[in-house]
């Protein structure tokens, strides 16, 4: 079996895969953030991504999806759940962070990843379901609003 031909599995995060979920942020990080907006420390994954996903993958609210292929993670999603609150009424799943490496963009697995979130909130009994991209980010607004995510406000910034 070739290397692109080996099954991809999307699965829940366990401990062992934390390496590649930090390859993964660091992968998003360098490609979005650190090309977007400034003021973003492009090393947080590697500096703190251990600890943050050795503790994120324990709390019940919170979601870490990889896509597996073959023993090496080619891909994550990160999600969590908020209760409501005087403010939000109805529980809401956030899309923390999504990455799937370049070369497999476009094969369908951004959307199983989707899928397996929205899968999980409703689980979860969220209402609603939210995602934060960079207005410049064209493509991952295009694959969000085709995957059912609309937009709902826009986010200003000016340098101080």
């Amino acid at each position: 079996m070739s290397d692109h031909e080996i099954e991809i599995t999307v699965r829940r995060a366990v401990a062992a895969d934390i390496p590649g979920l930090v390859e993964c942020s660091a992968g998003l990080f360098a490609e979005d953030a650190g090309t977007r907006h400034d003021t973003v420390n492009v090393d947080w994954p590697r500096e703190h991504g251990p600890d943050r996903f050795a503790q994120t993958i324990q709390e019940p609210d919170r979601l870490v999806l990889v896509a597996d292929r073959g023993g090496v993670i080619v891909g994550h999603l990160a999600g969590v759940v908020a209760e409501p609150s005087p403010m939000k009424l109805v529980k809401v799943a956030t899309l923390v962070s999504m990455f799937v490496r370049p070369e497999l963009r476009g094969s369908g697995l951004g959307a199983r990843l989707a899928d397996a979130f929205f899968a999980w909130s409703k689980e979860h009994g969220a209402a609603k379901a939210e995602v934060t991209a960079y207005a410049s980010n064209s493509g991952a607004i295009n694959f969000y609003e085709r995957n059912g995510f609309r937009q709902l406000s826009v986010t200003l910034e000016q340098s101080l």
